[in-house]
């Protein structure tokens, strides 16, 4: 584990940018994510063909409503409820793992949130999340990457030894 964390508002980490009501009435299926404050299927709650000024990818969705504080990584095109506040790296770093890094961070504060205690705009400036920290006290996006980037190999190895488990046992079931 990483020996030094530091508190970082998620003002000071993230821009946040609103999503764009949308009613079902307006919407036309289609092919793109729509990203409501739903708490499964990474959020996405329909495909539509419309766009608007949330049209977005490679951001944070993040619930202020409904489903309060869930937390989805969309590096693809998509566009946000009015519900879902979309959050932008303002360090410029451009990478899936550091992003799901952040994204379980977040998810550690739901417990605070509920329907009657919405983590709306004002109170997602304000809230801070704690981050391992580099020499000069900044946030340590490189062990974020490879801390992320270990877990994944990790996954995928434990996943292809539980395949190539059930090949062996089918294999002697039937003779092969």
């Amino acid at each position: 584990m990483h020996p030094n964390w530091k508190p970082f508002p998620l003002s000071e980490i993230f821009t946040i940018l609103p999503g764009k009501r949308l009613t079902k009435s307006d919407m036309t299926e289609g092919l793109r994510p729509f990203i409501g404050a739903s708490d499964s299927n990474n959020g996405v709650t329909a495909w539509v063909n419309n766009t608007n000024e949330s049209l977005d990818s490679n951001v944070l969705g993040v619930n202020y409503n409904g489903s309060v504080c869930e937390t989805f990584f969309h590096p693809y095109e998509c566009i946000f409820s009015d519900d879902v506040k979309r959050l932008h790296l303002k360090s410029g770093v451009d990478s899936k793992y550091i992003m799901l890094f952040l994204k379980t961070i977040i998810l550690q504060q739901k417990c605070k949130y509920e329907y009657g205690y919405k983590f709306n705009e004002q109170r997602m400036l304000r809230q801070t999340i704690l981050l391992p920290v580099d020499s000069s006290g900044n946030p340590d996006w490189h062990f974020m990457e490879m801390f992320m980037r270990k877990l994944e190999t990790q996954m995928l190895e434990t996943t292809i030894e539980i395949f190539k488990n059930r090949i062996n046992v089918n294999k002697c079931k039937w003779g092969g």
